[in-house]
């Protein structure tokens, strides 16, 4: 079933009928930090009255904590457009991304993969166009997290200098850190400088900075390919074991489209031993790859998700969406609703702190609180659930209206 849209106030669509329920936003806690904007009106009506009820309530994720406003290359979906994708789709919370891979500004390309060869570069530049757009437009609704995407991990030297760039021209604004690449094999023909054992100790000077800030840092760090499903765990092995009180959050658990015949009985072994090793790690669940090549699988699904119910307080949700102009806003909407499937198999401790965004509140420092799983609500079957998905009801408050 399509995931349900909607704004705040507006009538439910189901099945092609209105419901007569109608949703109005009361998100707690209206401070957040730095460019974290509260919706006007915001009250604490919320944290006592609402309940999510899985049984009626949509499934995809109220946070897209991996969104990319940057493409590699070429024009970009304008920022006030994928601001109102959000919205319609239901998410409330996003991460403002700029892209890790910069194709030059003189190429025709605009997929690095269409054009091997061509060079892709760290730059400060989509991290400029993300925190300008965000100073001009300033929406109360979504909330934006900016997020310095510019360091290239192979050459650290660089990075304190553009933290302090940005620091200087846009004080307070970015709260979070990536998606950085440790080691990303699908641009290695583009002649990236993935990172190297030799290059993690020397990361300590901006590592220290997040850390003083509590920022957290999304790195893509390959877990390996189908012919060495492991090749480059040691990496993430390193930074964890080097900066345990940095936080943490691994872009989509390691995998990629290079390995995609691992056991995924493997992968959850290695998860489960590095989430209780590393009590700041954070699973990153985005880009419609887990999906596609791993919980879809039969019997996967269940095996993921009694992974995420033993660990409730460790995984964040997004879709990995590049705002490439070429794409509308029927693809982020199945991007959203593919990469929430896995929302539909967690018990509802999981689904609270995981799709309803209490673990990414606590992550930003944020005030705001998810609400509570209607206790009658059972635990869906086979990863099943008859609602369809979602759209945002962590801020909702059922009025009784026809």
């Amino acid at each position: 079933m399509k995931p349900l849209k909607h704004m705040k106030p507006i009538k439910i669509m189901r099945n092609g009928r209105r419901t007569g329920r109608r949703f109005t936003a009361a998100v707690v806690g209206t401070t957040a930090l730095a460019v974290v904007f509260s919706p006007a009106g915001a009250g604490e009506a919320f944290a006592a009255r609402a309940c999510f009820d899985r049984s009626t309530e949509p499934y995809t994720s109220v946070v897209d904590g991996h969104l990319h406003f940057r493409p590699f290359g070429g024009r970009a979906i304008p920022f006030e457009e994928m601001a109102d994708y959000l919205r319609k789709s239901g998410v409330r919370y996003a991460n403002m991304f700029g892209i890790g891979q910069v194709l030059p500004a003189d190429s025709d390309c605009t997929y690095y993969l269409d054009c091997p060869g061509t060079p892709v570069r760290p730059m400060l530049r989509n991290d400029f166009v993300n925190a300008e757009s965000l100073r001009e437009n300033r929406p109360e609704d979504p909330k934006l997290a900016l997020s310095m995407t510019f360091m290239d991990l192979h050459h650290p030297e660089t990075v304190p200098a553009g933290i302090a760039l940005l620091d200087r021209e846009y004080p307070g604004m970015f709260r979070w850190a990536g998606e950085v690449n440790v080691v990303k094999q699908a641009i290695l023909p583009n002649l990236a400088e993935p990172a190297t054992s030799e290059d993690i100790p020397n990361w300590a000077p901006f590592m220290r900075v997040y850390q003083e800030r509590g920022i957290p840092v999304t790195f893509h760090s390959d877990l390996g390919s189908d012919a060495e499903p492991t090749k480059y765990l040691h990496l993430m092995e390193e930074i964890l074991t080097r900066y345990p009180d940095n936080k943490i959050v691994w872009a989509h658990m390691g995998l990629s489209k290079e390995l995609a015949t691992m056991d995924p009985d493997e992968h959850i072994r290695i998860l489960d031993r590095l989430l209780g090793q590393h009590p700041n790690l954070t699973l990153d669940l985005s880009w419609r790859v887990l999906e596609d090549l791993y919980f879809s699988r039969p019997g996967a699904r269940e095996k993921y998700a009694a992974l995420l119910d033993r660990h409730p307080t460790r995984a964040i949700t997004g879709t990995d969406f590049v705002a490439a102009r070429n794409k509308d806003y029927k693809v982020y909407e199945e991007e959203l609703e593919v990469t929430s499937r896995i929302n539909r198999a967690l018990n509802n401790e999981a689904f609270r702190d995981i799709a309803l965004g209490q673990n990414y509140f606590r992550l930003l420092g944020l005030k705001d609180v998810a609400p509570r799983v209607c206790p009658s609500r059972p635990r869906p079957q086979n990863g099943d659930s008859t609602a369809p998905a979602g759209t945002g009801n962590h801020v909702a408050v059922l009025d009784d209206e026809d």
